[in-house]
């Protein structure tokens, strides 16, 4: 089983249950991309559950977080990487700012071009064919080794991905031991109980204590997620293993295997709305600090939405798979909600300060 030094401190019973055998199915990254721009809102509604903190806690930590985010070294990532380290390093000084010290984890397993860009740390990926085209199963691993690796002086750690863009300064909304996490509508542990029991057994309580998230954004000890990674990998390989699971989970599967894996520990998150905004469904930014951009926004010159139709004026990252988007994108037409403007704002402003923009 992959994992080594953490797996010693969960229990012989979990060892049994988190282990896993050969893998089958296939995925591949632009499928992965596509479903997730284009998942279906209209049956679901648009806006995440309110869940309330578990036991009633609140509150910040006050303590400084490092900032950790996996990534490849195709384009596709690299520049969002790029823009994503940009407006880090702009928030990370403004007051009522938590944010520490910075990590791009490179699950490519060689050096690239943007290692004096970015502070980057090279890990492995997962052995040949084991993802199965689903790049996704290489986060857990990566994770993995880099808290095995790497010193990390912050107490907390958090998990970001390329496609953030920090719009507020982002205090530490973990609380002790109860990490902070983004709630996200389509995880539904509730509705996939039959599923989810294959790896969170009855003996350990109710469905209820599988969190509606995935592993970002995420605020977490670095301690817990040292005890939690190992458990995350293995549960989301098994997973990708089992038929079953792979149809019903399909391209969130990794994100079930991180909840799952924090209810197998005992942990559970502090669910933040406020988190994080994603546009072009949540329409103002307000008191919230991450533009998630992985939706594409597409409308017509009247700034009416065409969501599923190619509009007049467009923002996709996959529209850029092949290398970065050039700077000075147009601005939406009047009407556009103010998540979208300011998304496309950032951008801009990142890809003008950045030496060097079209190089990668």
């Amino acid at each position: 089983m992959i994992g080594r030094k953490n797996m010693g401190r969960v229990s012989p019973f979990l060892l049994v249950l988190l282990g896993f055998g050969f893998f089958i199915g296939t995925y591949n990254l632009l499928t992965l991309v596509m479903h997730k721009g284009s998942s279906s809102v209209k049956e679901e509604g648009l806006y995440d559950p309110i869940v309330r903190r578990p036991d009633g806690v609140s509150g910040e930590t006050g303590a400084k977080f490092h900032v950790a985010l996996t990534a490849t070294d195709a384009p596709y990532s690299k520049w969002q990487c790029r823009i994503m380290y940009y407006w880090y390093k702009k928030m990370r000084d403004v007051l009522g700012s938590d944010m520490g010290g910075f990590t791009r984890v490179l699950h490519s397993g060689n050096p690239d071009n943007l290692m004096d860009e970015i502070p980057t740390v090279v890990v492995d990926p997962l052995p040949e064919g084991l993802d199965r085209g689903y790049i996704v199963l290489n986060r857990p691993w990566a994770f993995v080794q880099w808290l095995e690796k790497a010193t990390i002086e912050e107490e907390y750690i958090l998990m970001a991905e390329p496609d953030h863009i920090f719009v507020n300064p982002l205090p530490n909304l973990a609380h002790g031991d109860h990490p902070s996490a983004f709630p996200f509508f389509y995880i539904k542990p509730s509705d996939h109980e039959k599923v989810i029991r294959k790896y969170y057994p009855e003996e350990l309580g109710p469905v209820t204590n599988v969190d509606p998230i995935g592993n970002s954004p995420v605020i977490i000890k670095k301690s817990t997620l040292e005890k939690i990674a190992p458990t995350w990998m293995n549960v989301s390989l098994r997973m990708k293993d089992d038929p079953e699971t792979d149809k019903a989970f399909g391209w969130v599967l990794e994100m079930y295997g991180y909840a799952v894996a924090s209810a197998l520990h005992g942990v559970r998150h502090i669910l933040r709305k406020d988190f994080m905004l994603q546009p072009p469904w949540d329409l103002e930014i307000g008191n919230k600090f991450i533009i998630h951009y992985t939706y594409g926004c597409d409308y017509n010159m009247k700034g009416e939405l065409t969501y599923g139709k190619i509009g007049e004026w467009r923002f996709d990252k996959r529209s850029h798979l092949n290398g970065p988007p050039p700077r000075n994108l147009s601005l939406p037409p009047p009407g556009v909600p103010e998540s979208v403007v300011r998304l496309v704002k950032a951008v801009n402003e990142a890809t003008a300060n950045i030496p060097n923009w079209d190089t990668l």
